[in-house]
């Protein structure tokens, strides 16, 4: 399916798509903070995301088990950035993200490295190989983060509702 498209056109094709969703993201991001956070919009992001896994269906992006874990390891790892960084607070008696200097740059951070490394892994695997490496990476990101950020919602939640 993609024998035809020059592999470094897929490269350049998947940055700039990485790039556009990673500034989407972060105006989503420093939107909603001036919103209230709800258990909706917490698990909602995780659960669209995860319709990407129909790329598998297609042999050109199936990965080896060892990619998976590796995938899954650096996912984990760049969770904890996230997961440390987004911290609730009540305003009104209603709970938001607490607005974090620093999260932009996180995410400007993970964004780079991860152009960097698919840059880096680009000469040794296959596009649509590091494509399916590159979105469990991602989903292996932001499911322990969310999940993590609804633990928290729902504890600050219950509190709200005791006092």
């Amino acid at each position: 399916m993609f024998n035809n498209i020059p592999s470094q056109f897929l490269l350049i094709g998947s940055t700039v798509m990485a790039v556009v969703m990673g500034m989407i993201v972060m105006i989503v991001r420093l939107r909603s903070q001036k919103k209230p956070v709800t258990t909706k919009k917490i698990i909602i992001p995780p659960i669209a995301m995860s319709t990407g896994a129909v790329m598998f269906l297609l042999p050109e992006f199936r990965v080896e088990p060892t990619q998976i874990v590796e995938a899954v390891i650096v996912g984990l790892l760049f969770s904890t950035v996230l997961i440390a960084t987004s911290k609730f607070e009540m305003r009104d008696n209603t709970i938001y993200m607490k607005q974090s200097k620093a999260f932009p740059f996180i995410l400007i951070g993970l964004l780079v490295l991860r152009i960097i490394l698919k840059l880096v892994f680009s000469n040794n695997l296959d596009v649509t190989e590091l494509g399916g490496m590159f979105f469990i990476l991602a989903f292996s990101m932001i499911l322990p983060w969310r999940l993590a950020m609804l633990i928290r919602f729902k504890k600050l939640q219950k509190t709200q509702l005791t006092a």
